[in-house]
Formats: C-alpha cells, structure tokens, sequence
C-alpha cells in the first residue's frame, strides 16, 4: 500500500474513533499517561506536548499525565515497568523495549515527512569558525553524543563512524568521545565551544538555516538556542527509519483505536499543536509495524554483544 492508499486509509479509521463517545471515560482505566523523550529541557517538553494532554483527557474523558524524564532510559523503564501508556520513541528506543519485552508495546504510528517518507538522519556538525569541515578535521578534537539510547545521537553513529575509519574509543582519533545527555545539549555545547563537534537528528529536508524542516535542530533554531549559520553540517548517516509512536499492549482496544485516531488527525486538527509535538514541519502520522524496526533491533543486539 502506498503512503497515499495508508493516510485514505487512516482517515477513515480516524474518522471512527474520533467520533466514538468520548464523554464516559473508556473501559478500564482511570488515567491515561505519556512519556516525552529527553532532548530537549523538561519545560519545553511539557509545553509542546500540552495541547496533546488536553486533547487526549477530551477524548478519553479521564486525566492525562505527561512524563518528562531527564534521559531516553527513563521512557523506556516506564514503558517496561507498565508505567506509561504512550511515547514516542526512537528507532533505538523502541528496539531496546522490544529486546526486553517484546510484550509491552506496540507501534503504530510513524512522523511522515513532507516528501512521504520516513527518514531523518544522524548529523555530524560543528562551529563555522572552528575550520572542522568533515570528520578528518576532527583528529584529536572532542566529540560528543547524545544519549546512549539515542538512535541518531549513539547507535547508527557510533556503528557507521568506525566504517570510515574513525575510532569512536577516547583519545584513538577523537581526544575525547562524550554523552552530552541529549541532542539539545549536544547542540549547544558545539554552538558554545565546549565541543568541537557533535551528533543531532533532523529530517535532512528544508533550509539549513531553519535547523531543516523538522528535528532537534529545528527546535533548537526555533527555541534561539543556536544561530544555524554559525554552525554547519560535517556528516551525515545513511537514511535512518523514524521511530514509532507506541502504546502499551495492556491498553483496552478502544482507546488504543482513540489514541491512533487522535495522532493520525492531530495536524488536521491542531497544525500548531502538531508542529510541537512532531518537532517541525511534517506531513503527519502515518501506520507502521514492528517489521520496520527489524533492522536496527538486529543493529542494537549486535551492538550490546560487542
């Protein structure tokens, strides 16, 4: 099925569940609660995601919470431990949760990009001023990743960087090789100079000058965190699968066929409260299924082995 045929598609169910009564609270549960992944500080986490818990308590006529952990690991705890109801993870995340449990979510959803697809990319970047223009500018200079369950902040980079011929081990070919703790720090300890260059995420698509069209760097554009023309790309991964929007298996079915309706409208719906949840510019959500992660599964088992 083409991604034209999927969104038709979604419409209609989306159609139905957002018109299923809403106003009695849906069977068997008395809250429901979502995960925000790290990346960015927690207040701007929670106020992007704000029209989100307010749309979700209307539709499922009981209280939302929204979790805005320091790091990636505290999602997916909370995702394990039954303690959140939805998040939406990294490819990486997601193979972490489906490596321990294959039992505890289920993905659904997927961001679209404005081209149809579902790519983004792990990119490499440093200051302007910095003469570091590709990775070979880098020997001996400090390089920084985001999160250790980050898909484009740890894994594809740290797997893809060594092809090349760049150790990722401390004081090889790099002088240091750190986790700044998410993609916002990580962009603004390059913007500031505390590291000579880095590892983000973005849909590659759009201005450079706008952080892209949607990703860490848009949100950090968009937040005057970082003035983009005094940063620049030095690296980009091959094209990586975005990772799904999930939902506990434990849920009733009627809310998970709320909450898939809900996020497959939510642009039609709300186009501001969209821009913030998706972090950018983006077509929508659109189905997907576990088969679309088998690949970075199998890169983040073989990873752990090592």
């Amino acid at each position: 099925m083409n991604v034209v045929s999927k969104f038709a598609a979604l419409a209609a169910v989306s159609m139905l569940a957002l018109n299923a009564t809403s106003a009695v609270a849906a069977d068997n549960i008395t809250e429901f609660r979502i995960g925000i992944l790290g990346g960015e500080n927690a207040s701007d986490r929670l106020r992007a995601y704000t029209c989100l818990e307010e749309k979700t308590a209307e539709l499922l006529g009981v209280p939302v919470k929204l979790f805005a952990p320091a790091d990636y690991n505290g999602v997916i705890e909370g995702l394990l431990g039954g303690n959140l109801d939805m998040a939406w993870l990294g490819a990486s995340g997601y193979a972490k949760v489906y490596l321990t449990d294959p039992e505890a979510v289920e993905p659904v959803l997927v961001k679209v990009n404005n081209d149809g697809g579902y790519g983004y990319y792990s990119i490499g970047f440093s200051r302007v001023d910095s003469e570091i223009n590709s990775l070979e500018d880098m020997k001996g200079k400090v390089f920084g990743f985001g999160d250790p369950n980050s898909t484009s902040g740890y894994l594809i980079p740290s797997i893809e960087i060594p092809k090349l011929g760049y150790s990722m081990k401390p004081g090889e070919y790099f002088s240091d090789v750190k986790f700044t703790g998410g993609h916002e720090q990580t962009i603004v300890a390059v913007a500031n100079g505390d590291i000579d260059g880095g590892v983000t995420w973005a849909d590659g698509q759009g201005e450079w000058e706008d952080g892209y069209n949607s990703g860490a760097l848009r949100k950090a554009s968009d937040a005057g965190l970082v003035d983009m023309t005094e940063i620049h790309e030095i690296w980009r991964s091959p094209v990586i699968p975005e990772g799904p929007v999930v939902l506990s298996k434990k849920l009733p079915e009627d809310v998970k066929l709320k909450m898939v309706g809900l996020m497959a409208s939510l642009k039609s719906m709300d186009e501001e409260c969209f821009y913030g949840v998706a972090a950018g510019e983006a077509k929508g959500f659109m189905p997907i299924t576990h088969a679309a992660y088998e690949s970075i599964v199998a890169a983040r088992e073989a990873k752990s082995k090592n």
